[in-house]
């Protein structure tokens, strides 16, 4: 060895270990920072026996970050869900209590509880069918029955416009997100094409696409040049060398009638019926079905109850003389309604739904009309079921206690049984609702979970260890000490020399 050669050595080590130091020193600072992958300093000798850093690199785990990508969306579809189930469940939050005067009773807000103590109202009234106060606890226990099929259908309309409104903000996020990442992926294959260290650039981009994930479920792959390319988890494109661009028309409010905008992709739908690659995750999606599937279908279900309410308590012609006149409706009726609406026509009637004003104490009705009947019109004797005007007619109200427990035909769109009692019916819609939320519960925290062991198998994986560190720079701390001798050794052989000459 000359030495020459030997201060090239020397050289060449002092600058590989100021680079190897200066990585390490990166990767001590950023490692508590989120999305941050470790980069190492890869070495190599030189021509003239030299060492060189050739190049420093970014530990990257495709796979694991693909399934990071895949449960952050998971997580939060299933959040989206469970919330908006958690806030219609607060309509069906029911307890039982007892009073020695009333007997069993529902304590809550649901129909069901509702219905329960409607019913005893009326078997009360049946008992004592003289009893003014009973006849006005019955007009009392239809209204609250009334008021919570109202609560509840307003309920699902405010869970709704509230998915509509978050589907909006999100469609927002991810146009913002997309460009964000058409900067940063340019900034990526510039640097790449001029040998440039491009590691925090890279984590930035894969940030990115898992704040994309968080929206909309997506599939990524990278090019030959290292651009990535970015699809939905059905396979639409979001980004290929430009960023696509999602459209979203919000609804405002969302009654019962009106059904939810699709979102699009450069046009093609992506949620929705129309859509031929419906998108199957994050909040985006979970809020599109809790929006157009879930909550509706409770709505039916209340919309259900309120038409066999109104029908059981319709009047029909009770004349001898004038046979074959319309049903008309009765204690339970909708705003100038002069018929009952047939099934088909129930959308939205859990909304409307009221106990007549002309049975109403307090609205100048008379109480006594449930006994009697006439409640429509109680001028036209056709449809008065107590033509005696006897104080202990309790023909009409047996009729009612039996219908309340009798079976009534119900839609398949609500899926529940197409044939049940409406007590019966009302139960199943509150068992129906409740095993839905603890469902949705489960899986939001089940997806959660997933979600934490995606995120620390990928921080295992590329993310920095402080032990690991801390040991190469005491290997690199050895390596100093050694070039540092070789320089002793060295200039101690060069000052021999010149003082031989």
């Amino acid at each position: 060895m000359t030495l020459s050669s030997a201060f090239n050595i020397i050289d060449t080590s002092f600058s590989a270990i100021a680079k190897q130091s200066s990585t390490i020193a990166t990767n001590i600072a950023n490692a508590n920072t989120p999305s941050y992958s470790r980069q190492v300093a890869n070495l190599g000798t030189t021509a003239y026996d030299g060492v060189t850093v050739y190049s420093v690199i970014r530990e990257a785990n495709v796979a694991l970050a693909a399934q990071l990508n895949s449960t952050t969306a998971d997580s939060a579809a299933q959040t989206a869900i469970s919330n908006g189930l958690a806030t219609l469940a607060q309509t069906v939050s029911d307890s039982a209590t007892s009073t020695s005067t009333t007997g069993s009773l529902q304590n809550g807000a649901s129909p069901y509880a509702q219905l329960a103590n409607f019913s005893a109202a009326i078997a009360t009234f049946e008992a004592q069918p003289e009893s003014d106060s009973a006849a006005q606890a019955a007009v009392a226990a239809a209204q609250s029955v009334a008021s919570s099929l109202d609560a509840g259908a307003r309920t699902v309309t405010q869970v709704r416009t509230q998915a509509d409104q978050q589907i909006a903000g999100a469609v927002g996020t991810v146009n913002s997100l997309l460009n964000q990442f058409t900067s940063v992926n340019s900034s990526v294959m510039s640097g790449l094409a001029s040998g440039s260290d491009v590691g925090s650039l890279q984590d930035q981009r894969d940030s990115l696409v898992t704040q994309i994930a968080q929206q909309i479920g997506v599939t990524t792959t990278v090019n030959t040049n290292g651009s990535m390319s970015i699809f939905t988890d059905s396979g639409v494109p979001l980004f290929e060398s430009a960023p696509s661009q999602l459209t979203f028309t919000a609804s405002g409010t969302l009654g019962p009638n009106q059904s939810g905008n699709a979102v699009s992709v450069n046009g093609t739908p992506i949620t929705g019926p129309s859509s031929n690659m419906p998108i199957q995750s994050g909040a985006i999606a979970g809020l599109a079905q809790l929006r157009d599937s879930i909550a509706p279908q409770y709505q039916a279900q209340l919309d259900q109850i309120a038409g066999n309410l109104m029908t059981a308590f319709q009047e029909t012609d009770q004349s001898t003389t004038a046979t074959g006149l319309p049903t008309l409706p009765g204690l339970f009726t909708t705003p100038g309604a002069a018929s009952t609406p047939s099934s088909p026509n129930w959308t939205g009637l859990a909304n409307a739904l009221v106990v007549n004003p002309s049975v109403d104490p307090t609205q100048g009705g008379n109480a006594f009309l449930i006994r009697d009947g006439g409640v429509s019109d109680a001028s036209n004797l056709n449809y008065t079921y107590n033509a005696t005007g006897d104080a202990g007619y309790t023909g009409r109200l047996q009729q009612l206690v039996s219908t309340l427990q009798a079976p009534m035909g119900f839609s398949t769109n609500a899926g529940l049984a197409t044939t049940d009692s409406i007590s019966a019916y009302a139960a199943s819609s509150v068992s129906w609702l409740q095993g839905a939320n603890e469902r949705a519960s489960g899986n939001a925290t089940y997806q959660s979970s997933l979600l934490s062991s995606a995120s620390s198998a990928l921080s295992n994986a590329t993310g920095v260890n402080l032990d690991t560190e801390l040991t190469n720079m005491l290997t690199i701390e050895s390596s100093y000490t050694a070039s540092a001798k070789l320089v002793t050794t060295v200039t101690s052989m060069l000052n021999s020399l010149v003082s031989a000459i």
